[in-house]
């Protein structure tokens, strides 16, 4: 009976000892996401691409006469002022040449001013009748003829003269030596090429676009241009000219922008443009990675408090152009409203969520350099 006692008593006394057992929370565990507030501001929408360069000027300095080089002046690298001696060539032959179109020229103006005082002597002598008529015209004939032989003379003696001139080759413009084609001593012939002038004021940039922008550029649209030869600088321009056809090998449409290089950029070299499609005053931009696809369509999940917790809500929206990390939503979301960024794809309607403190500010419509929203 004793034993009896003592076996209900412990178990009386474990009973006491027993803790009740915690109710376990029911549903999955809230997902742990970041958030952005929806802003409105000017919105940019552009193209981007990237392109090259080419000199406008770049022409190759030719003879512009036949002969020895005598004198190298310039070689590749040299930076040369417009008009700047570059070589020369034999003058020899033409200024021979110059000096008996030179001396025919004196020697037909003498027979002119010879016939000049025959012909007003014969015009006195018609007067006072000792003279006829037509032999005063035969006289009056001969000095027409001497005066166009005279001015055809003269007109040889200007080409030799100018030729005598052009046995010095100069530089048609301001600009650099980018290959020198000749050395002392060659024979050049008329047109040969004897220097490759490249000047770096004005380029022209030649940006390659898909054939689905087509509908959207077109003559006079601002573009902006950015070169790793100018860190930081950014050069604006104008669509200048569009190629009516499309490239066979990248099938692409080639855009023509002049720049004024200002010495900063060289020919050759790459360029980052940026054409301005559309600009609004005010749009409500998100960042992309809020936007996911579901069944429903393109939706984006508003935070808002529900029975002391955080939900996501979806929202069904109307999304419009991306640019710099951020989208336009036309239609679905107001300002000021809290989405889900980071984590958004793993949300659906109701889902409970856990907010992580933001490392850094969340997207805002603010162009930064090279993106496509302005502020």
């Amino acid at each position: 009976m004793t034993r009896l006692l003592l076996i209900c008593a412990v178990l009386v006394l474990a009973a006491c000892d027993k803790k009740p057992e915690e109710k376990k929370p029911s549903g999955p565990p809230p997902t742990l996401i970041t958030v952005a507030t929806v802003k409105s501001g000017a919105f940019e929408v552009s193209e981007d691409t990237l392109g090259t360069l080419e000199a406008v000027n770049d022409p190759k300095v030719g003879a512009e006469v036949a002969g020895k080089v005598i004198k190298l002046l310039a070689v590749s690298g040299k930076t040369v002022k417009q008009g700047e001696a570059l070589a020369v060539i034999d003058a020899s032959d033409f200024l021979l040449q110059n000096q008996s179109d030179q001396a025919e020229v004196k020697r037909l103006e003498a027979l002119l001013a010879q016939q000049d005082r025959l012909v007003e002597r014969q015009q006195s002598l018609v007067a006072k009748g000792f003279l006829s008529q037509n032999a005063a015209d035969d006289a009056l004939a001969q000095r027409t003829a001497l005066s166009s032989q005279l001015a055809a003379a003269q007109a040889r003696a200007g080409i030799s003269q100018r030729s005598v001139g052009k046995t010095t080759v100069t530089a048609p413009f301001a600009g650099v030596i980018e290959s020198q084609l000749i050395a002392p001593g060659d024979y050049v012939k008329l047109g040969d090429p004897l220097f490759q002038l490249i000047s770096n004021q004005r380029l022209r940039a030649h940006l390659p676009f898909p054939e689905s922008a087509a509908s959207r550029l077109f003559r006079g649209q601002a573009v902006r241009v950015t070169s790793p030869q100018a860190p930081g600088k950014v050069f604006t321009a104008s669509i200048a000219d569009i190629r009516p056809a499309v490239a066979e090998s990248s099938r692409a449409l080639d855009v023509i922008v002049d720049l004024d290089g200002a010495g900063l950029l060289r020919a050759g070299g790459t360029v980052n443009a940026s054409v301005q499609i559309a600009a609004k005053a005010a749009a409500l931009v998100v960042p992309e990675q809020s936007v996911v696809l579901r069944p429903a369509g393109k939706v984006v999940y508003a935070i808002v408090e529900a029975e002391g917790k955080q939900t996501a809500q979806q929202r069904i929206v109307q999304a419009g152009a991306k640019q710099g990390g951020v989208i336009e939503i036309l239609a679905g979301l107001k300002e000021g409203e809290i989405v889900a960024q980071d984590g958004a794809g793993f949300l659906t309607n109701g889902a409970t969520v856990t907010v992580k403190p933001p490392l850094s500010p969340s997207p805002s419509p603010t162009r930064g350099e090279g993106s496509g929203v302005s502020r």
